[in-house]
């Protein structure tokens, strides 16, 4: 990363679906096949202390103070208020992330497939089971366990949300390439998809953005296809739905720019050629 005091930062990366960003430097427990997804009285005790009374209305009141968060086309959801879903969205903010699906989906819980990082930091790692994570497995033994978790929460007529394209890329104004693995869950059960793209747009007399927040969906997989083209094929109706809307975006924060194989930008810039050119964008 490049940058300087009055320059927008400047991210180099190499490849879309593998580099990370996030600053949080986190050793990952092993999520084996002793990791209680369950947890019994005392995750049912923690879900209601932790996640209704605490981080619901407090993320809600600290989107809206620190972003003036805005969700645009809710009303979507309304008719599968009775029935669990799952929810796609892009992945560009630490704090926000974890409290967006939650306002999106209000009333109904929301249970987030994760990585095992958000279930191993320090004091926050044991609660956040209570909040919904549920930790990607590691190994098949683990993966019963895990997939168990993932139906009872859509049996049980909540939301299971996932952010496909897995790592963290703050304030990313486009949507990253993503595989279609995760699609296999909607059709596995048979139950209806919706996504969201968080957009960062200008704020009047202030450095911080505002959050936007477009909703998108129904989308159902095509049964006329074999299975593995379902999963392709409702991979590509969600990511055009997620990227239309990115159009929305009218301010950049950081400016991403990929590399060529001999590690130099692409388009032939320099590094310091790249963060001119984003300062010039930035200020446009």
């Amino acid at each position: 990363m490049k940058t300087t005091s009055c320059e927008t930062p400047v991210i180099y990366y190499d490849n879309e679906l593998e580099d990370e960003f996030s600053t949080a430097k986190i050793t990952p427990r092993k999520i084996d096949e002793t990791y209680d997804y369950d947890g019994g009285l005392k995750r049912k005790i923690g879900r209601l202390f932790f996640y209704y009374l605490l981080a619901r209305p407090i993320g809600y009141i600290a989107l809206k103070i620190k972003y003036h968060h805005r969700i645009v086309n809710r009303k979507v959801l309304k008719p599968y208020k009775n029935t669990g879903y799952f929810l796609y969205g892009n992945h560009t903010n630490a704090f926000a992330d974890a409290f967006i699906p939650s306002m999106i989906t209000y009333p109904k819980d929301v249970y987030m497939i994760a990585h095992a990082n958000n279930v191993s930091m320090p004091i926050l790692g044991p609660i956040n089971p209570s909040l919904g994570a549920i930790p990607l497995p590691d190994g098949k033994e683990a993966l019963k366990n895990f997939e168990e978790a993932v139906k009872r929460a859509i049996m049980g007529k909540s939301c299971v949300g996932i952010y496909p394209e897995a790592h963290i890329w703050p304030y990313y104004t486009d949507i990253r390439n993503f595989r279609d693995a995760s699609f296999r869950y909607p059709i596995k059960y048979h139950k209806p998809v919706f996504c969201f793209t968080n957009t960062y747009q200008k704020r009047r007399g202030s450095k911080t953005p505002k959050i936007v927040t477009y909703v998108e969906g129904p989308f159902f997989a095509d049964e006329s296809l074999p299975r593995a083209e379902q999963k392709t094929e409702l991979r590509n109706r969600v990511y055009e739905a997620m990227k239309k809307n990115t159009v929305h975006n009218n301010v950049v924060m950081v400016k991403y720019v990929k590399r060529n194989e001999n590690g130099s930008p692409e388009g032939g810039k320099s590094p310091s050629e790249a963060t001119q050119t984003s300062t010039t964008e930035n200020d446009a």
